[in-house]
C-alpha cells in the first residue's frame, strides 16, 4: 500500500510519462530495488496503481442489492465516493488522466469488470424503479452523473478553490458538497423532497 500511495501521489502530478521509479521510491521512503521487487518497471506499478483505484470505486457498489432501501443505498454509495475524493484526490486524478490518454491500460478492466459492476447494479436500480420505490431514471447514466459529480472534487479541485476564495478545502467545504450532491440525486431520483 505505501509504494502504491507513493505512485498515486506521483503519477498523479507528474502523469505516467513524467512519472520514475526513483521519484516513486523516494516518495514512499524506499530505495528504488524496493519497487522493483514488488513491480519490475513503471508500467506495473502503474497499472497496479489504476486498478487498486477501481477496485476501491467498487467496492460501495456492493451495498447497492435489491433488499436495500433505495435512498439509503444510493446515499451510502454517494458520500463514499464523495470521500474517497477527499481522502484519495491523487487516486482520482491518475483515473481522469488515463482516460483523458484514451485508457490504454484501463480500457480491457472497464470494458470487463467495469461494464459487467454497471450492468448489475443498473438492474437492481432498474428493478427499484419498476417496484415504484423511486423515480424513473436512466439507471447507467445516473452512475455516470455520481461519478462526474463526486470526482468533480478531486479532479476539478483547483477550480473549485478557486471559485469559492480558498487555498484548502475544509472539513466544512467537503461535508457542504458532499449534502449537496447527495441531496440533488436523491431528488433527481425522487427519493428526497
Amino acid at each position: 500500500m505505501l509504494i502504491l500511495g507513493a505512485g498515486e501521489r506521483v503519477f498523479a502530478r507528474a502523469g505516467f510519462n513524467g512519472a520514475t521509479m526513483a521519484e516513486i521510491a523516494d516518495e514512499a521512503g524506499l530505495p528504488k530495488a524496493n519497487l522493483h521487487y514488488y513491480f519490475g518497471n513503471k508500467q506495473d506499478l502503474y497499472s497496479a496503481v489504476l486498478a487498486r483505484t477501481l477496485h476501491d470505486w467498487l467496492v460501495p457498489m456492493d451495498g447497492l442489492v435489491a433488499s436495500a432501501d433505495p435512498r439509503e443505498a444510493l446515499e451510502h454509495y454517494i458520500r463514499a465516493k464523495m470521500q474517497m475524493s477527499r481522502e484519495r484526490p491523487d487516486a482520482s486524478r491518475v483515473f481522469a488522466n488515463e482516460l483523458l490518454h484514451g485508457a490504454a491500460v484501463l480500457g480491457e478492466l472497464m470494458r470487463t469488470e467495469l461494464r459487467t459492476m454497471v450492468r448489475r447494479k443498473a438492474a437492481v436500480i432498474d428493478g427499484w424503479v419498476a417496484q415504484g420505490r423511486m423515480a424513473p431514471v436512466d439507471a447507467t447514466h445516473l452512475f455516470f452523473t455520481i461519478w462526474a459529480a463526486t470526482q468533480t472534487y478531486a479532479d476539478f479541485d483547483v477550480q473549485v478553490r478557486a471559485v469559492l476564495g480558498r487555498t484548502e478545502l475544509s472539513a466544512r467545504d467537503h461535508r457542504r458538497a458532499t449534502d449537496h450532491v447527495v441531496s440533488l440525486i436523491l431528488r433527481g431520483c425522487g427519493l428526497q423532497e
